[in-house]
Parts: C-alpha cells; sequence; structure tokens
C-alpha cells in the first residue's frame, strides 16, 4: 500500500467490534451453558482463530457476519478435538494464552500453535502459573513458546503475584480459577485490561476486583448472554491520531469503548493537547462506550510511564508516531512489554520513525521523540504486525511524498476495513 499527504479528514465512521471482548464472548459463551449472542463482533483474523478452536472441541458456533451465535455446552463440555489435531491459534497471543487456562483443566490433552510471530512470543507467564495450580503444559521445543501440549488436570486455587500487569496473564489464571478447587487470586504491579472480569461477572462467575487483585471462586456453572461488542479503541485510535494531526480535519469515531481501564489513549492525547469530545455517552453494568469527536488540534510532547502504560500498551505505537509531530519532546517509560508483542515494537517503530527522518532514540524500555520535525516518506517494513502498519498508514498522510507499507495487508488481523476507511475520510 502507498501513501501520500492528506490535506484534511472529514465525517464519522463506526469501528470494527473490540478485539478483546469479541475472544472473550466465544470463549465464555462456548465454556457456558445455554446460547450465546455477540453483535458487533470483530471478523478479524485473530477473533476467527478463536471460532475455530472451539468449533475443533465440538461447539457449534454460527457466524452471520456481524452476530455470532455459540451454543455453548457449559463447564465440562467441551470435547477432545479429533485425532491427530493441533489447534491452530494462528497469530492470535489472547487464543494461545487465555484457552490454555480453560484447556489445563478438562479431561482431555491437546496441542496448541500458531503462526511464525506466536511460536516466537513468550509463554511462560502463563506455563509458570498454571503449572503451580497443577496445570501439566510443556513447550515441546523447550523454548518457553508454543507448540504447547496440555494435559488436563485437576487444579487448586493459587494466589499469584504476577510480574507483568498483562491481561492474557491474569486472564488465563481466572479462566483456570473457575476449575479449581478453591479461591484463586491474581495480584498485578498495575491494573490490567479488566474484560475478562466484567464479562465473566455477566456470565454468573463469582469473580471480583480488590485493588490491583483479581479474585475469583469455583464455578458451578455459567450461562449464556447476549453481548453488544463496542468498538475497538485501539482501532479507534488511529483515527484520533490522524483526526488531530491532519489540518481542517473533523472525524466522528461512533460507539467506542471507553473503558478505563483501556483509555489511556482518550487521556495522553487531551493531556498533549488533543481536541476530543464525548457524545452520547453510555454506561451502566458491562462496558462502557461513547462517540468520539476529534478535531485538527497544535500537541505538544509529554511524559507516559507507570500506572498508564497497561491502558494504552497497544496503542504506543501510534502515539509515539503522533509525537513526532508534536512540539517538544515525549519520553515513553515502563513499555518493554512492546518488546513481545507482534513484534518487536520498540525496534521496529524507532527504526521506520527513523527512515521518515524523525528524531527518535530507542531506550530499555521506551523511546524518547523529539517533535516538530517534517517527515517524508519512506518504505516501511511492517513485521506482518497490524498495529505497525496501520501506524504508517497515519504517518503516511502527514508526511511529505509517498510512503510505501510492505505486507500492508496485515491488516486484516484486526482491522479488515482500515485503508477502505481511511481513504473515504480522505474524499
Amino acid at each position: 500500500m502507498k501513501f501520500h499527504k492528506s490535506s484534511n479528514l472529514k465525517g464519522e465512521l463506526s469501528i470494527p467490534g473490540d478485539k478483546s471482548i469479541s475472544h472473550r464472548g466465544v470463549m465464555f459463551g462456548s465454556i457456558a451453558r445455554g446460547t450465546t449472542e455477540i453483535t458487533n463482533f470483530l471478523q478479524g483474523a485473530d477473533c476467527l482463530s478463536t471460532i475455530s478452536c472451539f468449533q475443533r472441541m465440538g461447539i457449534e458456533i454460527e457466524n452471520s457476519g456481524g452476530c455470532i451465535t455459540v451454543r455453548g455446552k457449559g463447564l465440562r463440555g467441551l470435547q477432545k478435538p479429533s485425532p491427530g489435531t493441533i489447534m491452530d491459534c494462528g497469530n492470535s497471543g489472547t487464543t494461545i494464552r487465555l484457552i490454555s487456562g480453560i484447556l489445563s483443566a478438562q479431561d482431555f490433552d491437546v496441542i496448541l500453535t500458531g503462526d511464525a510471530s506466536i511460536q516466537k512470543r513468550p509463554m511462560k507467564r502463563i506455563m509458570d502459573p498454571l503449572a503451580t495450580m497443577g496445570a501439566k503444559i510443556t513447550s515441546i521445543n523447550g523454548t518457553g513458546c508454543a507448540p504447547l501440549s496440555i494435559q488436563g488436570s485437576s487444579l487448586h486455587g493459587i494466589h499469584y503475584q504476577s510480574p507483568v500487569a498483562s491481561a492474557q496473564v491474569k486472564s488465563a489464571v481466572l479462566l483456570a480459577g473457575l476449575y479449581a478447587d478453591g479461591e484463586t487470586r491474581v495480584t498485578e504491579p498495575y491494573l490490567s485490561r479488566n474484560h475478562t472480569e466484567l464479562m465473566l461477572s455477566s456470565f454468573g462467575a463469582d469473580v471480583r476486583t480488590e485493588g490491583t487483585t483479581a479474585v475469583i471462586h469455583p464455578a458451578e456453572e455459567l450461562y449464556g448472554q447476549q453481548i453488544e461488542v463496542p468498538g475497538d479503541i485501539s482501532s479507534a485510535a488511529f483515527f484520533l491520531a490522524a483526526g488531530l494531526l491532519v489540518p481542517n480535519s473533523e472525524i466522528l469515531i461512533k460507539n467506542t469503548g471507553t473503558n478505563p481501564t483501556r483509555d489511556g489513549v482518550l487521556r495522553v492525547f487531551k493531556d498533549m493537547g488533543g481536541d476530543i469530545s464525548f457524545l452520547n455517552e453510555r454506561s451502566g453494568p458491562g462496558e462502557p462506550a461513547a462517540d468520539l469527536l476529534v478535531k485538527s488540534s497544535s500537541l505538544h510532547g509529554t511524559v507516559i510511564e507507570g500506572a498508564i502504560i497497561p491502558t494504552l500498551i497497544d496503542e504506543l505505537p501510534i502515539i509515539a508516531a503522533a509525537a513526532c509531530f508534536a512540539d517538544g519532546t515525549t519520553v515513553i517509560r515502563d513499555a518493554a512489554e512492546l518488546k513481545v508483542k507482534e513484534s518487536n515494537r520498540i525496534e521496529v517503530m524507532v527504526k521506520n520513525l527513523s527512515a521518515m527522518g524523525a528524531d527518535v532514540v530507542e531506550t530499555e524500555d521506551g523511546m524518547i521523540i523529539h517533535g516538530g520535525k517534517p517527515l517524508h516518506g519512506a518504505v516501511i517494513d511492517s513485521r506482518l504486525d497490524h498495529r505497525i502498519a496501520m501506524t504508517f498508514a497515519v504517518a503516511g498522510i502527514l508526511a511529505d511524498g509517498e510512503t510505501e507499507i510492505l505486507d500492508a495487508d496485515c491488516v486484516n488481523i484486526s482491522y479488515p476495513g482500515f485503508y477502505e476507511d481511511l481513504a473515504r475520510l480522505q474524499r
């Protein structure tokens, strides 16, 4: 894909459904009793991997586009996949890590794998706490990565002190805790996104939060629910940045999730001087949402560190790109987690931004960006990372000259219509 500088962006759009919530709706619906209907489900490759895995375990799942119907069979209703079947989680870290917590307690064995990227991502962060609960989970190649062999076992409750604030780690342990013989607790250094806790509670689980500790009790049964998935704020972030930085722009991003454990990008852009208004706010039980009206703004640098990092970890690439166009210096710290995403996002961002002429320095746990310097087009290697590709599509419409993104179709992992939506706003 090739991009050129844009003079303005105008219009409104509805962002695809939240990826994290879509994954969880299928997983929890599959182990619940009765029917779960999920509307505004994200039809991205990652979420389709989750559907495929549960279908292989005997769950009937109907996909009619925007609506998913899951006919759950209860906590003990999953079936052993066909002999010789290896469950393929594709590019989805959420799928392989969360499903490991569920599968650790089943009465059958299974092998989980994924694509080349997944086979490099660290799995010991879930293997260790699950093993402490009694799970029999091993890295087949001895690398601490997929493929993973899981032998179903009896589990017991633990109090796990997680060294990282990770919703995937927390969720894997909490899901195993549904099947344990007693209370399970997960304490994090900072609070990570809480979609698992909110949704499990709606399905009937006994789960609560105490500060940065999530607590769950064993469940007798979960029950199917109606789930309306809000738009994914991680996908909205690219249009927030574009709307703030392209001159003479005004974009209305409808029905965007505003969960406070995910809204760090909104707080940072507002701190940088961004003009973002909340319209039609919806709250109550479950997931809050709003329409976001974004207008062109003059941004300035900021410092991003500490407790806010887990609330915007997936948005840091686009925040870093936006900081190149802001006045002054932006410092990103405490973000070493970026190194173990679909790519090493610190290294990839610094390399590609530098290729476009940005003044950016890599640090051990983040980067330092001196903004206000015009960027020029370059050839960008996405490293098959969807968020990198989308970030540089936005940078491409802000930079002089032509920007070319290699392997640009990797955006299908989370936002299949991204380029079409971006082009529509430029008309």
